[in-house]
């Protein structure tokens, strides 16, 4: 039976999150029995340590050169820091998409390579999402969303339909985002930030942090 290796990139509190549902995940998709599945947190330097939470603890050269058919995906909040990481690995691994058992993915979505599905998302039907999406606990994307590569959801994002998300958008927890309508959906801009608690109601520009109720630019 073929030996199959798992590299979470980044054993910050993000990896710690996802790491306890790696086996089931990686399992269920690639139809294998969990108990050939051995999972590692790699990191792109040398650690000082050799595990955490009592899994291995390595580096990606470490990784890559282990024997087995290796995939990887990236838990680390900041979508650049994920798109730098998953290109260090990804000469000798396969990205993979983690959906946690407790999460609910409907049908007609096409999710890229790399995303990460905590417990308790939801994605309804008819969604577009880019490679290495990272969305966190009870965060949830309604129908006719497009959502590009390297967002991040925070915990409890409310993404209701017709909403188009660019490339790096960092969206904060509990921040709500209005649906758009048949026709003009509401976009946000390449490499913008949603803060905390804001309500966006419309367009956000590329590069723009908006915070608040309704959602306004932040005057720095």
């Amino acid at each position: 039976m073929k030996r199959v290796l798992f590299g979470l990139l980044g054993a910050g509190g993000c990896g710690r999150g996802v790491m306890p549902f790696v086996r089931k995940s990686v399992a269920h998709s690639l139809g294998l029995q969990e108990e050939v599945v051995s999972m590692y947190f790699v990191e792109t330097w040398q650690p000082e340590i050799d595990q955490v939470n009592g899994y291995p603890l390595i580096s990606v050269d470490e990784f890559l050169v282990l024997d087995g058919e290796k995939y990887f995906t990236v838990a680390v909040g900041n979508g650049k820091d994920r798109e730098s990481m998953a290109n260090a690995v990804g000469r000798g691994a396969k990205p993979l998409t983690l959906i946690a058992q407790q999460a609910l993915v409907f049908d007609c979505n096409n999710i890229g390579e790399g995303s990460v599905f905590c417990p308790n998302t939801i994605v309804t039907s008819n969604v577009q999402i880019g490679k290495f999406f990272q969305c966190n606990i009870y965060s949830y994307v309604e129908h006719d969303c497009v959502i590009g590569d390297y967002v991040t959801f925070a915990p409890r994002v409310s993404c209701n339909g017709r909403v188009h998300i660019s490339d790096h958008v960092y969206i904060g927890t509990n921040a709500v985002i209005r649906q758009g309508v048949p026709g003009k959906m509401l976009r946000i801009g390449k490499s913008a930030v949603v803060g905390m608690g804001a309500v966006v109601t419309k367009d956000v520009p590329d590069g723009v942090t908006v915070v608040g109720n309704p959602a306004r630019p932040l005057v720095k």
